[in-house]
């Protein structure tokens, strides 16, 4: 149980419009199995009706599990039906609404820099880089969708120092409303990718939908964008900061060094470098599109400039050892663009052999083939590629046959002991594919156990 309070009893109540007496507020949960003492666990359903899109929509219902909360020592919970507990209860009429509620009231009595972050890959990272940068605890976990944005807004203390929210998109129109419940101070786009396209009609559609973050901005706002990112869906007279490799860039990358991971930056004319935490070009313009942020919130670059590996997020390129093999855990998500600088920095890496076990890139739409057989020139400096996945079977074929190592239909299907017999000491080991492929399943720590006994 942490020692402050999020909400006193009578500021949730005003935040839902009920009256009443109760308990102090420690955390905030939707999930049992994380449930800490003091926390108010809200009801959810698996089922959020017609207006959110979800992959995981279920009969499920968080009312059957308020006393299971009770029992782990929830303060309260946030019902709208009754449970037959005596834990006491926040009644309203959707808890779902309830819970954006309290989102919208946490981000009200906020007085410090609010940043908001979008893209088609690296937003995680990013988040993560800059909240190390703002001093701040990074939140584990992509909560960037319907109910993960309002529940970071819900768990933030009124005494925080900054914040920093992740918004995601898989269908149109998911952004903007997300966007204005944070309402951030500065909106960053990170980079706008094929991603997700099987439910947008072209990639100018989806740089429609980044760019509507920025519609939640507040009065005085920055958005932050790539320095090629076209900006004519942006509201009027928004002020910009912009980050890249041009000269035209408020933040340019000037250069970067693969051996010794060293970045560096121009800013109005002032230059600087830093370490690369995980390495790689993509992750020195993250890098910019931090210093942006900051440049934008008028606040310090030095906590960006020493930022270390420790940053990067489990299964966003960190990277983890294993009987002398070094494994890259990039396997929480992918895309093509992702996936093809994930290549590009294994190709870098000082070793004598680099394999790559790449998982398909699932939602690419009716293009998907093209977009995986692409990623041939992308492993043209790999030595040895592990295909998964039925729609990685077109990489698989344009690979020629001296890099080609395993092909499986499906992770369940990929014979793990049989792949560790090719592994020695020395090797760097990439693991990178869509979420349900590697990331649901463990892939990673089952691969490194496997490792570990041989």
């Amino acid at each position: 149980m942490t020692s402050e309070v999020i909400w006193t009893w009578r500021e949730a109540c005003d935040a839902l419009g009920l009256a009443g007496a109760g308990p102090d507020i420690r955390g905030v949960s939707i999930d049992t199995r994380t449930l800490d003492p003091g926390d108010l666990f809200i009801a959810l359903r698996g089922d959020p009706g017609p207006h959110f899109h979800t992959a995981s929509r279920s009969d499920r219902d968080g009312h059957a599990f308020v006393a299971d909360a009770q029992r782990r020592g929830a303060a309260a919970a946030m019902t709208h039906r009754p449970t037959g507990t005596d834990l006491p209860e926040l009644r309203v009429s959707d808890t779902l609404d309830g819970l954006w509620q309290l989102g919208r009231a946490a981000r009200q009595r906020l007085s410090a820099p609010v940043f908001a972050v979008t893209g088609s890959s690296g937003k995680t990272t990013v988040r993560a880089f800059l909240s190390t940068a703002l001093g701040i605890d990074a939140v584990a976990g992509s909560l960037n969708n319907f109910w993960g944005v309002p529940l970071s807004l819900a768990r933030t203390p009124r005494s925080a120092r900054a914040a920093v929210f992740e918004i995601g998109t898989n269908h149109p129109g998911e952004i903007e409303p997300l966007a204005r419940l944070v309402a951030p101070d500065v909106a960053l786009v990170l980079n706008v990718r094929p991603a997700h396209l099987e439910f947008f009609d072209s990639i100018e559609a989806l740089q429609r939908e980044k760019l509507s973050i920025c519609a939640g901005l507040a009065a005085d706002g920055v958005a932050v964008l790539p320095d090629d990112l076209s900006r004519y869906a942006l509201p009027r007279q928004t002020t910009t900061v912009t980050f890249g490799q041009s000269v035209q860039a408020d933040v340019q990358l000037t250069d970067y060094r693969d051996a010794q991971r060293v970045a560096c930056f121009r800013i109005e004319g002032r230059d600087v470098s830093a370490i690369v935490p995980g390495g790689g070009v993509h992750r020195a313009i993250s890098l910019a599109a931090v210093l942006a942020c900051l440049h934008a919130a008028q606040l310090p670059l030095d906590g960006a400039l020493t930022l270390t590996d420790d940053a990067v997020p489990r299964g966003r390129g960190s990277r983890l050892g294993a009987a002398g093999i070094t494994v890259i855990d990039d396997s929480y998500n992918a895309n093509p663009a992702s996936m093809a600088a994930a290549l590009t920095t294994l190709a870098t890496e000082p070793a004598p052999r680099t394999i790559a076990i790449l998982g398909e890139m699932l939602e690419l739409g009716p293009d998907s083939a093209s977009y995986h057989r692409n990623l041939a020139a992308s492993c043209s400096g790999i030595d040895h590629v592990v295909c998964v996945g039925t729609g990685m079977r077109a990489l698989w074929e344009a690979l020629p046959a001296r890099q080609q190592l395993m092909h499986a239909e499906s992770v369940a299907e990929l014979q793990i002991d049989a792949l560790v017999t090719h592994l020695r000491p020395g090797d760097v080991v990439l693991v990178k594919g869509s979420n349900r492929v590697f990331w649901q399943h463990g892939f990673v720590d089952a691969l490194r156990h496997q490792l570990a006994q041989r």
